[in-house]
């Protein structure tokens, strides 16, 4: 059934990173709910950790919009479920405004998005070491694509009131309207690790401070009405809302889902596709839990920061021995990235739960980005041949395992085998978003259910 998205939407997006985006967007999103305005936050790309504060800024789980990883096609639909009901939507970018997939073109970019929702959009420019450049690089990206509407900027680390005049002056001749002017102020600033910000569950209060400081910011430094005027002037848009696809079954299979400040990275439609697919999805803590869900017939381990709390998943034995006994049991297990460490036989030389003969430690050498993936044999996620798009981020490196069938065969941008598959589990270094192929957690819950 098709449905009119009428809601008003906003894209932030920047010359490259580094330049505010995040501190923009949420407190924007902050800005915005201060005002009781119902705000849908999402965010282009993979990143699990930005949604985190859009939730945070706004009361409502993060989303993202990744045309990679779900297709172009998904963009609207996905859009239109995460922001129904709401009186505005504001879409934070990724890198730069044009940068996509390597070798894709604009695939999976901030403009490309913005295209997919004919969404206005808002550019957050680094001032902090330029003034009259500044009408150069604005007029540069409102005419690299005309298909993209650059509506306004955002000046950010403006350093004086001197400065702000310059920057406005030259902005003047390049025919976009400055919509707001932010100082420096690094208590807005949020800390950093080996794989970017650090996640909200690991800061609560701090995030809460950081957060408040941001929607500050930006309600003293932009208009605020403009900036709703601009949304409602996007226009309706002819989307299908998605639904995931609803079994109806006669008993739920209880599906655990670990979370706490490990296991951060989740995307919102995991679980939504997993309840419709008939699974009651219980989440713990494997940080305080010493035992599975009452029940527990599946478990699902998504990416996070196990090696930041190595010690701490080592010492909860009990767990780690439950967790061992429902896999040795055949029942499904489905793990991502930081999932896949927490199964390895030890992590850091700490011992881990010993699903995965492997070791895992951390490495160097950053491993980073999309993956076009078929699975190479029968799992509890997928029969031979499915094809699916990955992602991968991370520092850490897994000795192979004997005794385990790959999970993967990876086509691009090398060809390879990756991850484990030995008897219900799965694990693999890939993140993927299940809404790409509904089949996965249809398929998933099944085998919960008949294991």
């Amino acid at each position: 059934m098709t449905s009119v998205s009428s809601v008003p939407r906003l894209v932030i997006a920047a010359p490259s990173s580094g330049s505010g985006k995040t501190t923009v967007a949420t407190g924007l999103m902050a800005a915005f709910a201060a005002r009781g305005l119902a705000v849908s936050p999402h965010k282009v790309g993979p990143d699990y950790i930005d949604p985190g504060y859009h939730a945070l800024a706004t009361g409502r789980v993060g989303r993202n919009l990744d045309a990679y990883l779900c297709g172009p096609e998904l963009i609207g639909p996905l859009f239109a479920h995460g922001a129904r009901g709401c009186d505005v939507a504001v879409v934070e970018g990724v890198m730069g405004m044009f940068d996509g997939a390597a070798g894709e073109g604009e695939l999976a970019s901030t403009a490309h998005v913005a295209k997919l929702l004919r969404a206005p959009v808002v550019l957050v420019v680094d001032a902090s070491s330029q003034s009259r450049t500044v009408a150069a690089l604005v007029h540069g990206f409102a005419s690299f694509d005309p298909e993209v509407r650059v509506a306004g900027v955002l000046l950010n680390k403006v350093a004086s009131d001197r400065h702000e005049e310059l920057l406005r002056d030259a902005l003047d001749q390049a025919g976009v309207p400055v919509l707001g002017v932010l100082r420096r102020a690094p208590q807005v600033d949020t800390p950093s690790r080996h794989l970017g910000l650090v996640p909200v569950a690991e800061r609560q209060s701090a995030a809460v401070e950081a957060v408040a400081a941001m929607a500050a910011q930006v309600e003293r430094g932009c208009d605020l009405d403009a900036l709703m005027g601009l949304a409602r002037g996007a226009g309706a848009l002819p989307f299908g809302e998605w639904e995931p696809p609803t079994v109806t079954v006669e008993r739920r299979a209880v599906v655990a889902v670990a979370g706490g400040s490990a296991f951060t990275f989740s995307y919102a439609e995991h679980a939504e596709l997993l309840t419709a697919a008939g699974a009651e999805v219980v989440p713990f803590d494997p940080l305080r839990d010493e035992q599975l869900p009452d029940g527990t017939s599946g478990l699902v381990i998504g990416g996070g920061f196990p090696e930041v709390y190595a010690a701490e998943l080592s010492a909860n034995e009990p767990l780690r021995k439950a967790v061992t006994a429902l896999a040795e049991s055949g029942a499904p297990v489905a793990a991502e990235c930081a999932g896949l460490l927490y199964l390895c036989r030890e992590l850091d030389g700490k011992p881990m739960c010993g699903v995965i003969d492997a070791a895992a430690r951390m490495s160097e050498r950053l491993t980073l980005g999309y993956r076009d993936a078929v699975a190479v044999g029968d799992s509890v996620l997928a029969p031979p041949g499915t094809r699916m798009r990955g992602h991968e981020f991370h520092r850490t490196v897994v000795e192979p395992a004997a005794g385990a069938a790959p999970a993967w065969g990876v086509r691009a941008p090398e060809r390879r085998v990756e991850g484990f598959v030995q008897r219900g589990v799965h694990a693999s270094y890939l993140h993927t978003h299940w809404a790409s192929e509904p089949g996965v957690a249809r398929r998933f819950v099944e085998r919960c259910r008949t294991s």
